[in-house]
């Protein structure tokens, strides 16, 4: 599979699972150490085709394709330049993260085992323009101790070392912000493992290489 073919798949997955809409979202995958494939501007995530990728030099920031790329390339551009061990980078606004995004409600990470991996580390930026260099710094700084980044009243970006780690990294968000408000608007009360459990389980399971910050 090429990477496009998978970014491909990824967009057409996050369309038919809520995880995106429309031309909202922007995906990318690292190509070698100098560039990335990034969905080009405004293309629809559930129905990409190899042409609608642009291929972007990291170290220059330079569109090497004849589409425009994504608004978003500062923010993705950061953080490949920030993290070496990023291989793939999502940015969405399903409802339910974008929903928290734009609330004060806490985000848990102590309630179920792909819960405590992939929300391990969650950061949060203020709300800066979409596609500023404002944003791609900010978003650059807090790649350094964040795998999840909840952008203020705009959605979210997560990374990880493949496009489906990334993908399962956003699903994971979601269903727990879907989690956590269902059961407030139902009067259920969720019971969170104690912090020691959740450190007992992450180094000591083998579940997944635990990620550090």
């Amino acid at each position: 599979m090429t990477i496009s073919d998978g970014l491909i798949n990824c967009g057409k997955y996050m369309l038919e699972n809520k995880l995106a809409w429309g031309t909202s979202g922007n995906i990318s995958s690292r190509v070698d150490d100098k560039t990335m494939l990034i969905t080009a501007s405004g293309t629809f995530m559930g129905d990409l085709k190899d042409e609608d990728f642009v291929l972007f030099d990291l170290q220059y920031e330079k569109n090497l394709s004849e589409r425009k790329a994504s608004k978003e390339t500062p923010m993705h551009t950061g953080i490949y330049k920030t993290r070496p061990d990023v291989q793939a980078v999502i940015h969405s606004s399903p409802f339910y993260t974008t929903l928290f995004a734009c609330s004060k409600e806490h985000i848990l990470a102590n309630l179920f085992i792909e819960n405590f991996y992939y929300l391990e580390n969650i950061g949060y930026v203020d709300y800066y323009h979409p596609g500023t260099r404002d944003l791609g710094e900010a978003i650059a700084e807090e790649a350094n101790k964040s795998d999840v980044i909840m952008m203020r009243n705009h959605g979210v970006v997560v990374m990880d070392t493949s496009i489906s780690e990334a993908l399962m990294r956003l699903e994971t968000l979601e269903m727990t912000c879907r989690m956590i408000l269902t059961a407030k608007s139902s009067g259920v009360e969720l019971h969170s493992l104690p912090d020691y459990k959740v450190t007992e389980f992450l180094e000591e399971s083998l579940y997944k290489p635990r990620i550090k910050r």
